[in-house]
């Protein structure tokens, strides 16, 4: 039940109604909270709903996370360093962002490729720019590719694929673990060592809620999500 005067959290982007996160949000603190889909046809209209209404914090999802970056007073270092944004939060310093897929991709690869290696992320949009930091800080030794760029095929240790929709030679990838960040319509699955986009989206959301909340989410309860 959601507590009286409880501090109120919420998803912007466009389109947002098909997105997971309000399920994930729920679970992880037991429905306490309420939990919009906020929306906004432009990053404006997006911004100021958040920045003038009652929500302590916001996650972001395309196509704003680089506006978001560039909207935020305050920045952590990844969203610095990357230059998009994928939660922001009120604080007394004013609003400062963060990047929990960044976050989520270095959890995940701690769990997936340990070992470390070689690593290619496919797409340059706010995720891949996240994965490509994430992979080049867990030591791995990193190319990044284009979309129209691997016709060829890809062959690493790791293959991130962060592209929204099929693309010529996505079927001549060569790598012992596949991560594909999109969980809503993947084109991988199959792959021998595949990761799909919702074990991405729930290592983003245990890095990113607590963030927002200022209180470690419920893993378990989570994970019944999907």
């Amino acid at each position: 039940m959601m507590m009286e005067n409880a501090p109120a959290f919420g998803l912007i982007g466009h389109p947002v109604s098909h997105s997971l996160s309000p399920a994930l949000f729920k679970a992880a603190y037991g429905g306490k909270y309420d939990y919009a889909l906020i929306g906004g046809e432009t990053f404006g209209k997006a911004w100021e709903a958040f920045a003038s209404g009652p929500w302590k914090a916001v996650n972001v999802t395309a196509p704003y996370k680089t506006a978001a970056a560039n909207a935020a007073l305050v920045k952590s270092r990844e969203v610095q360093e990357i230059g998009a944004a994928n939660i922001l939060v009120r604080t007394e310093d004013g609003i400062a962002a963060y990047n929990s897929d960044y976050l989520g991709v270095r959890l995940l690869l701690g769990e997936v490729a340990p070992e470390g290696g070689t690593a290619a992320v496919i797409g340059l949009g706010g995720a891949g720019r996240a994965a490509l930091a994430a992979a080049r800080d867990c030591g791995f030794q990193v190319r990044a590719f284009h979309h129209d760029g691997i016709a060829d095929g890809v062959r690493a240790d790791v293959v991130i694929c962060t592209l929204p929709r099929p693309v010529e030679g996505l079927d001549r990838l060569d790598c012992r673990v596949l991560v594909e960040a999109n969980y809503l319509e993947p084109c991988l699955e199959g792959h021998p060592g595949y990761v799909g986009g919702k074990r991405w989206l729930l290592a983003q959301a245990i890095c990113g809620f607590g963030l927002m909340t200022g209180e470690e989410p419920d893993v378990e309860a989570m994970k019944k999500v999907f």
